[in-house]
């Protein structure tokens, strides 16, 4: 008879090698370590391989288990989606909402609108997460997100993904009052601007070809994780760079950082929002509709 995995099974394989072993595991799934232990001895005799060897303290996958995990972790998922699918088709509304925010998007776009949702729909679980710039578009198009706010560049061609256009973003060239390029007559030229740092936010993207923006060739750059992380990098005086402006407001109007006319300025660009067609949740009817109404 042909061994039958559970999905209870490959929670617990998938818990011991996030977490490293079967005590971390147990307290993580709320059992005892004796019933992990079980599960792991039963599965290994059903079907017939080791699953962990043990390194030190550490329950480390073999070959088959790591193929297992892997595998594995595609059932679970696919396991949590119908069953979200399905409370869905019952109510109208998903159970859940996940939402993307390029980084250059302010978070008082977003908080707001889950605010309202959670007033006309209280038990619904919203993640939010950060990305930067492929990244984002690659949140959506793995399935991670059901929304992205704040895409950038070209429009991947991947089918079922509906885009619109959200906002024009307009950028400003800034620089800390104290710092070397303040001191250029202005226009600045990009020869100039080349010959010092740039503070770019490192793009997330994992499996696409990285985007890069404001970095020019051959000029040395200074990586952060996020635009408040660029920004502060920018008032420090550790680089020059493009920001979206509305961030900035209040920093050129107290002089902590000065705007700097180049003399090939970057242009305004759209930021898009972005969705799966086939999702028609009320949850992402509801975000939607307000994010294009927003002031």
């Amino acid at each position: 008879m042909n061994p039958r995995l559970t999905l209870d099974a490959l929670e617990v394989i998938d818990a011991i090698d996030r977490k490293g072993s079967y005590a971390a595991a147990a307290a993580v799934l709320n059992r005892v370590p004796s019933a992990i232990s079980y599960t792991v001895q039963k599965l290994e005799q059903d079907l017939g391989v080791t699953l962990f060897q043990k390194e030190g303290r550490r329950a480390v996958l073999t070959a088959a288990g790591q193929h297992l995990v892997e595998q594995g972790r595609h059932l679970l998922g696919a396991a949590d989606d119908l069953a979200l699918g399905t409370r869905q088709i019952a109510t109208g509304w998903e159970p859940r909402l996940r939402i993307a925010i390029d980084t250059i998007v302010p978070m008082q776009y977003i908080l707001p609108l889950v605010a309202q949702l959670h007033a006309e729909q209280p038990t619904i679980e919203v993640r939010l997460t950060s990305e930067v710039l492929a990244g984002t578009w690659e949140a959506l198009i793995e399935n991670r997100v059901d929304l992205i706010v704040g895409g950038i560049g070209d429009v991947p061609g991947h089918k079922g993904i509906r885009c619109e256009p959200w906002r024009q973003l307009e950028h400003v060239f800034v620089a800390a009052a104290q710092h070397p390029l303040c001191q250029q007559p202005q226009p600045i030229s990009l020869e100039t601007v080349q010959q010092h740092r740039a503070v770019i936010v490192s793009d997330t993207s994992r499996n696409v070809s990285p985007l890069s923006r404001g970095l020019l060739s051959q000029q040395s750059a200074l990586y952060v994780p996020s635009m408040a992380a660029k920004i502060e990098a920018h008032r420090q005086g550790l680089g020059v760079g493009y920001v979206p402006r509305e961030q900035v407001a209040d920093d050129l109007a107290r002089g902590r950082l000065r705007e700097l006319r180049l003399t090939e300025p970057r242009a305004a660009e759209p930021i898009m929002l972005g969705w799966k067609i086939g999702n028609r949740g009320q949850a992402l009817k509801f975000v939607l509709e307000r994010l294009r109404t927003q002031d």
